[in-house]
C-alpha cells in the first residue's frame, strides 16, 4: 500500500490533532487521509505514526479507540536509538524465556495504553509482523506477552514496531511499575492537598455570609467573593483537572462517562459564581465547588490506595525471587560458591542457601535441614520443617540452617511463576456481576443528565433563583461512583485476601460462582485421600512378582499419577519402556524389550490380552501383554485427616455431595461409608464423570468440582467452578478456577464460607448504592439537598463502599499449612 496522500490544511476545520488530540500549532500543515477524509496532525511524529497505521490497513483503530494515545513526541523513549541492546543474550536472560526451539517469549510494559482500542491496535499490528507467533496485551496491567521466531525477527524489531505506532514498550520490571504507581498516588495526593487548603480558606469567607444572613456590607461581601474566587481557581484548574480531562476525552469520543456530570457540576457552579462575582448579582458557590472537589479527590485517593493494597500481594510475589544465587560449582568435592544471576541457573545446578536468604528456584534439598518460611506463597505464618530429600519452592525464605539445594525447576516452570501467571489471568477478566454493574453505571450517567435537564426546566418555571443550586446538587449527588465501585473493590480485596489464605483464584468469576454452588462433586484419589498410595498386594498370574513390578514401573516411569508413583516406589528400579502412550482414565501402554504391555483398569488391560482370564482375583490395577493377563495390584491410600470434617462441613452448609472415582466399587463404597457420603459412583471413566456433571447441570445445579490429577481435567472444565489441589497435576490446575495452595481440606471449607461472605459484601454494596440514589435523587430534585450536602453524600457513599469491601481483608488464619511443590 502506498503512503497516504497529503492534503492541504484548508480542507478541514479541525483544530486538534486527529491522532493524539493535542492542539495544532499555528501555520502547521501536517495531514493524513484516514477513512477517506483528510485528518489534521499536530507534528511530523503523529503524521508518521498515523501513516504507519493506515499503511498497515489498521484504520479501524480510530473507530475502536475510546481515548487518545500519548503523542509520538512523548512516546519515544531515549533508548529507541539503541534498541539493538535488547537482542543481547545477557540482557534477555532477565526477562526472556524459551518456550520452544527457535522461539522466545518476553514480558513487556506498554506505556500509552489508555483504552481497549489501544490493546486491539497493538495486538493486531504485531501479529501482522513477520516472525511474531503470539501476542497478548493485558489491559488491566498494561503488560504484554510477545512470542516470536528468532529465525525471522528479533526483539529490537518488535520494540521498534510498537514505537512506530505511537506506544512505548520496554522489558517488564516490577520496580518501574511500582514507581509509576507511586507517582500516580503522589499526584493525586498533591491535588487533594491543594483542594483541601483551598476549601478551608474559602470556607473562612463563606462562613461569615451564612452567619450574618445578609447583614454584611455590599463592598465587603464583594471583596470576600473575589478572595474566594482567587482561592477556588487552583482547585478548579489544578485539583479537578483529572475530572475535566476525563470528561473531555469522553465527549470527544461520543461517550458519556462518570466524569461528565462531575465536570459539568464544577463548571456550571464555578462559572455562575464567577459571573455573580463580576456583576455583583446572584449567589456564589465557591465553597461548594471546593468542598466537592476535595471530597471527591479524597474518595478517589482512598480508592486508589485500596486497589493498590489489593494488588500488593501480586507485586510481593513478583519481588520474591532473589536476583542472585550462590552456585556450588564443585559440590560435593568443594564448597566454594560463585555468585551468579538467579535467572542463569539451570536444572541440576546446586546452590547454597544461607539462613535468611530466599531460595532462588524450585528444588530438592540435598544437604541440611531447616525451617522454611512459605508465608508469601501459602499464607502460613509458621515456618515449615524441611529435611533432606524434600522439595522447596523458589521465593520461600530459609529461616534456619544452611541448605544445599539441587535445582529442579527454573524461570516460568517454578511454583512462584505459576502462581503469578494465574493471578494475572484472574485480574485480566471481570466477573459477571461487575460486567452488569459497569453497563448499568454507564447508562445511569445518561439518566443523570436527563434528570438534571428536566429539573432545570421545572425549576426555571417555578423558582428560577433556585434552579442553579438544585441542578448542581442533582449532578453531584447522583454520581454513580458507588455503583461502579461496588463489585470491583470487593472482588479485588477478596481475591488478594484469598491468596494470602492459601486459595489462589485464577478466574474472576470463581468466588462469585463458588458462593452460589449447590452441588459439590469430589474425586477420591488425591482429593479425599492423601494421593500417596502404596502397593498393598501383588497377584502374579503368568510371571514372578519382581518382574511384574519392574514392568509396571517401566510403563509408569514418565507419569505423574499417584498410582505411577506407587509402582515406581514398589519396584525400587525399572526397565526401559518405549512408545509409551497414556490413555487418561484407563491406563498406560508401552513397549518393553520388544513386547507390548498395558497397565491400568481391567477392561483396558484385557483389550490387549489374547487371554483375559483373571480367575477369581479382584484387583484395582492390572498388567497384561499380548498373550494374557500378567498380574493384578491392590493399592492402599489413606484418607486425609480432615476429610471427614470437610464433608460434614459441606453438608452443614447445605451442599449436595457426590463422590466420583475410577476405583473399584468396594473401595469407593468403603470410603463413602466412612465419610458419610450417600451419593457415590465407582469405576467411572473421565467421560462418565463428565456426563454425570452435565446431568446435574441440566437439572439446574451449580456444580463445584474438586479434583486432583490429569483424569479430572475434562470434568474440571465442565463444572461451573473447579478447584484443584496444588499437589495435583499441572493440567488439572490449568483447568481449574481455583487452586488450593495448602494441603488442608479445612482451608477449602473456610474458603467456601469466605466466598459467600464476599458475595454478601458485594450485594450490600450494590444495595447501598441503589438505595442511596433512590433516596438522594428525589431529595436533590426537590431542593432539599444543597450542593455542599451533595458533595459529602456522594463522597461518603463511595467511601462506604470501599470501606465495606476492605472488611474482607480483616480475617486471617492462624493454623499450620504445608506447601507441596511437586
Amino acid at each position: 500500500m502506498t503512503a497516504p496522500d497529503r492534503a492541504t490544511f484548508s480542507e478541514t476545520n479541525a483544530k486538534d490533532c486527529y491522532h493524539c488530540g493535542l492542539p495544532v500549532p499555528p501555520r502547521v500543515e501536517y495531514q493524513v487521509v484516514i477513512g477517506g477524509r483528510p485528518r489534521v496532525m499536530c507534528c511530523a511524529g503523529c503524521e508518521a505514526v498515523a501513516s504507519a497505521i493506515v499503511a498497515a490497513g489498521l484504520d479501524d483503530y480510530y473507530t475502536r479507540r475510546d481515548n487518545y494515545p500519548q503523542s509520538q513526541r512523548e512516546a519515544l523513549p531515549q533508548i529507541v536509538s539503541k534498541l539493538e541492546v535488547f537482542d543481547r543474550p545477557e540482557i534477555q536472560d532477565r526477562f526472556v524465556t524459551q518456550p520452544a526451539a527457535h522461539e522466545r517469549e518476553a514480558s513487556l510494559i506498554l506505556e500509552g495504553i489508555t483504552c481497549p482500542g489501544c490493546v486491539w491496535l497493538n495486538e493486531t499490528h504485531l501479529m501482522r509482523q513477520t516472525g511474531v507467533v503470539a501476542v497478548n496485551v493485558n489491559y488491566t496491567t498494561n503488560r504484554a506477552t510477545v512470542r516470536w521466531d528468532t529465525r525471522r525477527t528479533s526483539l529490537s524489531q518488535i520494540l521498534a514496531t510498537i514505537n512506530a505506532i505511537g506506544y512505548r514498550a520496554y522489558p517488564y520490571d516490577a520496580q518501574s511499575l511500582e514507581a509509576s504507581r507511586k507517582r500516580e498516588a503522589r499526584s493525586l495526593l498533591a491535588r487533594f492537598a491543594i483542594a483541601g487548603l483551598g476549601m478551608m480558606q474559602v470556607m473562612m469567607y463563606a462562613l461569615p455570609r451564612y452567619l450574618a444572613e445578609g447583614g454584611i456590607d455590599q463592598s465587603l461581601y464583594s471583596l470576600m467573593n473575589w478572595a474566594a474566587l482567587i482561592l477556588t481557581a487552583p482547585v478548579v484548574f489544578y485539583s479537578s483537572l483529572p475530572f475535566m480531562s476525563g470528561a473531555w476525552r469522553d465527549i470527544r469520543n461520543c461517550r458519556i462517562g462518570m466524569d461528565v456530570p462531575v465536570a459539568a457540576a464544577i463548571i456550571i457552579a464555578f462559572t455562575a459564581s464567577v459571573l455573580a462575582t463580576v456583576t455583583g448579582e446572584g449567589e456564589v458557590y465557591f465553597d461548594s465547588v471546593a468542598m466537592f472537589v476535595f471530597f471527591l479527590l479524597g474518595a478517589r485517593y482512598l480508592e486508589l490506595r485500596a486497589r493498590q493494597k489489593a494488588a500488593s500481594h501480586l507485586e510481593s510475589l513478583s519481588h520474591a525471587m532473589p536476583a542472585t544465587a550462590h552456585k556450588l560449582a564443585g559440590f560435593p568435592q568443594s564448597d566454594e560458591t560463585d555468585v551468579v544471576p538467579a535467572g542463569a541457573l539451570t536444572v541440576g545446578d546446586r546452590v547454597l542457601v544461607r539462613p535468611g536468604e530466599a531460595i532462588p528456584a524450585d528444588g530438592i534439598i540435598e544437604q541440611g535441614d531447616s525451617e522454611i518460611d512459605e508465608s508469601l506463597l501459602t499464607g502460613e505464618s509458621m515456618p515449615v520443617k524441611k529435611v533432606q530429600g524434600q522439595s522447596v519452592a523458589g521465593g520461600s525464605i530459609n529461616r534456619g540452617n544452611p541448605l544445599v539445594v539441587r535445582v529442579q525447576r527454573v524461570g516460568d516452570q517454578t511454583v512462584l511463576s505459576a502462581i503469578v501467571k494465574l493471578m494475572e489471568r484472574a485480574s485480566a477478566s471481570r466477573p459477571r456481576l461487575q460486567q452488569i454493574t459497569d453497563r448499568v453505571a454507564a447508562r445511569f450517567v445518561s439518566v443523570i443528565l436527563v434528570l438534571a435537564a428536566a429539573t432545570a426546566i421545572w425549576w426555571l418555571d417555578q423558582d428560577a433563583a433556585r434552579t442553579l443550586p438544585i441542578v448542581v446538587s442533582v449532578l453531584i449527588v447522583t454520581c454513580p461512583c458507588a455503583l461502579a465501585l461496588a463489585t470491583p473493590m470487593a472482588m479485588a480485596v477478596a481475591t488478594s485476601s484469598a491468596a494470602k489464605r492459601g486459595l489462589l483464584v485464577t478466574r474472576s468469576h470463581a468466588l462469585e460462582t463458588l458462593a452460589r454452588a449447590t452441588h459439590f462433586v469430589i474425586d477420591k484419589t488425591g482429593t479425599l485421600t492423601l494421593g500417596k498410595p502404596s502397593v498393598q498386594a501383588v497377584y502374579p498370574l503368568n510371571a514372578d512378582r519382581e518382574n511384574v513390578l519392574l514392568l509396571a514401573a517401566a510403563l509408569e516411569q514418565g507419569s505423574e499419577h499417584p498410582v505411577a508413583t506407587a509402582m515406581r516406589e514398589a519396584a525400587r528400579s525399572a526397565l526401559h519402556a518405549e512408545q509409551v502412550r497414556n490413555v487418561p482414565g484407563y491406563g498406560v501402554e508401552g513397549v518393553v524389550a520388544g513386547r507390548k504391555f498395558r497397565i491400568g483398569t481391567e477392561a483396558f488391560a484385557a483389550e490387549l490380552a489374547a487371554n483375559a482370564d483373571t480367575g477369581e482375583i479382584e484387583a484395582q490395577i492390572w498388567l497384561a501383554d499380548e498373550e494374557g493377563m500378567l498380574a493384578g495390584f491392590d493399592l492402599q491410600d489413606q484418607l486425609r485427616p480432615d476429610a471427614a470434617g470437610f464433608v460434614a462441613a459441606l453438608r452443614a452448609q447445605g451442599g449436595q455431595i457426590s463422590l466420583l472415582s475410577g476405583d473399584r466399587q468396594s473401595v469407593v463404597r468403603d470410603t463413602a461409608v466412612q465419610l458419610g457420603i450417600e451419593t457415590w459412583r465407582a469405576t467411572m471413566s473421565p467421560e462418565q464423570k463428565l456426563d454425570y456433571v452435565k446431568a446435574l447441570q441440566a437439572q439446574g445445579a451449580v456444580v463445584a468440582m474438586i479434583g486432583d490429577g490429569v483424569n479430572d481435567a475434562p470434568v474440571l472444565t465442565q463444572a461451573q467452578v473447579a478447584i484443584a489441589l496444588v499437589s495435583g497435576a499441572a493440567l488439572a490446575q490449568g483447568a481449574a478456577d481455583m487452586v488450593l495452595l495448602t494441603g488442608r481440606l479445612s482451608d477449602l471449607t473456610r474458603s467456601i464460607e469466605y466466598s459467600r461472605r464476599t458475595l454478601r459484601i458485594v450485594r450490600q454494596n450494590l444495595g447501598w448504592a441503589i438505595a442511596y440514589n433512590v433516596l438522594a435523587i428525589p431529595l436533590a430534585m426537590t431542593g432539599y439537598i444543597t450542593p455542599w450536602m451533595a458533595a459529602i453524600g456522594m463522597s461518603g457513599s463511595s467511601l462506604l463502599v470501599v470501606g465495606n469491601a476492605a472488611r474482607l481483608a480483616g480475617e486471617r488464619r492462624a493454623h499450620r499449612v504445608v506447601l507441596v511443590s511437586d
